[in-house]
């Protein structure tokens, strides 16, 4: 296999050589032209239109429990009500559950929106709701990724003119999302092709650089990717292998990228935790979700406009390693005191408290647009459910009414957006949904909601069908 590793001291070739460097030598031998871009920005402008350079977000796969942890019911009766007593936080009257001590001491730097509802009640179909901000042809359903799902935002953010340096547009750490052993859909390209997939970053916290093979010594000078990139070329041509385009593309683009990373000590530096101090690792949490957070963090320094940290890498892994804390999410059918107390909370609490107060302090939050969300939330009532392993109660899936928690980018600071009925059910003011958060996104990085894009039949598609949360902002 030939190999575009190798360790040189001074290499440095800018973007514009890199992506040069690549696509002359891939359509010199195929005779393609790039397909132009078929946008159509839009005219329509919310509250918060422009503020975030980047968004990152904080996907807690499974569903949490937003009566356990950000929208308590202390006065409910027993079959509702949570054994986690409520704590004051920072805002005054409004309280979090106390396995959140973290959270709650900074909850004058970020907004709660406790009015979220949909109609989807199962972890795929609702996790691609999310990632898209659509509904999948099969509701409530645990379907596999199909080349003609909705693309992921990212990967819009891909297909749109976005201003980057970087070479993705979007970074998914710690996934694929998996649902509970496979990847679920709404987080690749889907009928935009596979090249406007995000990069997939697995476990950051298998390695120092999270990137497997790459490394500060692999950077090469600019006459040794000419010199690999034309031997690549004669081998390629005398083995006939680009004989279809749709291969030539793919692998136009895997080589671009590869090779603009070689070709960048600042990208490989953005994937390298080691340059954190241990302290800071520490503070992150040296587990997986803990430093795929700061790895997150990472990334935003770097410019990539869309971060999706999937904090919980499966939505439900505890079934088969129930002693297995990195395999546990958010999918509380059974145990779920036990499992919110033990394994998901305290981790999730003290590394999204320290990711926010870090990117406070480093003037990240002036730029970027964070939030913090689950698929959908969990029921009112406190049941055993005999299909699902474990000897106490839990609360099945819910969607008609959860929470999530945004910061950043003009967003306002010790807020709380809707409410909810006594039970934690049913949502009674302000009610929201996916594709309203997604058209916050796009507004938030100044992209109007009305924005279109074209599919491969050339058919005009809105980038998002939701209005932005308006009541984010102080207008």
């Amino acid at each position: 296999m030939l190999s575009f590793t190798e360790p040189h001291p001074n290499a440095r070739i800018n973007r514009r050589q890199t992506l040069a460097l690549a696509s002359t030598s891939m359509l010199s031998l195929a005779g393609l032209k790039q397909s132009p871009l078929n946008a159509v920005e839009g005219a329509k402008r919310y509250a918060g239109f422009g503020k975030a350079k980047s968004v990152l977000t904080i996907f807690a796969h499974g569903g949490q429990s937003q009566i356990d942890m950000w929208d308590p019911k202390p006065h409910a009766p027993d079959h509702v009500r949570s054994i986690f007593q409520p704590i004051q936080t920072a805002v005054t009257g409004v309280h979090f559950t106390e396995d959140m001590p973290g959270l709650a001491s900074i909850a004058d730097k970020f907004t709660v929106v406790r009015s979220m509802a949909h109609a989807d009640l199962d972890h795929g179909s609702a996790a691609y709701l999310s990632f898209t901000g659509r509904y999948h042809t099969r509701l409530s359903s645990n379907p596999p990724p199909r080349p003609s799902d909705m693309p992921a935002i990212g990967s819009i953010l891909k297909y749109l003119p976005v201003d980057s340096q970087f070479p993705y547009s979007s970074v998914y750490v710690n996934g694929p999302a998996l649902v509970p052993l496979e990847p679920g859909p709404g987080q690749y390209g889907g009928l935009l092709g596979k090249s406007h997939d995000p990069l997939f970053v697995h476990d950051p916290s298998d390695d120092e650089i999270a990137i497997p093979g790459l490394s500060h010594k692999t950077v090469l000078a600019e006459t040794q990717m000419r010199e690999r990139l034309r031997l690549r070329d004669r081998l390629n041509l005398r083995n006939n292998v680009l004989g279809e385009s749709q291969k030539v593309k793919e692998t136009e683009r895997l080589y671009g990228e590869a090779v603009e990373m070689l070709s960048s000590p600042e990208i490989i530096s953005a994937f390298d935790l080691g340059q954190e101090s241990g302290r800071m690792r520490e503070a992150y949490g040296t587990y997986r979700s803990g430093q795929s957070c700061l790895l997150g963090r990472r990334l935003i320094e770097a410019g990539v406009p869309y971060v999706n940290v999937i904090f919980n890498h499966t939505n439900r892994g505890q079934d088969g390693a129930p002693d297995e804390i990195e395999e546990y999410g958010w999918d509380t059918h059974n145990d779920i005191f036990n499992a919110l107390h033990k394994y998901l909370v305290p981790r999730f609490d003290r590394t999204v408290t320290t990711l926010i107060n870090d990117m406070d302090n480093r003037g990240l939050l002036d730029s970027t647009l964070v939030i913090i969300m689950s698929e959908f939330g969990r029921a009112p009532l406190i049941a055993r459910e005999p299909n699902f392993p474990g000897n106490n109660a839990g609360r099945k899936h819910w969607a008609n009414a959860y929470s999530i928690a945004l910061a950043g980018a003009g967003v306002k600071r010790g807020a709380v957006i809707g409410a909810t009925d006594r039970l934690g059910g049913e949502v009674v003011t302000d009610r929201y949904a996916p594709w309203d958060l997604t058209a916050t996104v796009f507004n938030a990085l100044g992209i109007p909601v009305d924005t279109h894009f074209t599919d491969p039949l050339d058919r005009p598609l809105p980038v998002t069908t939701g209005k932005p949360i308006e009541a984010l902002y102080d207008v």
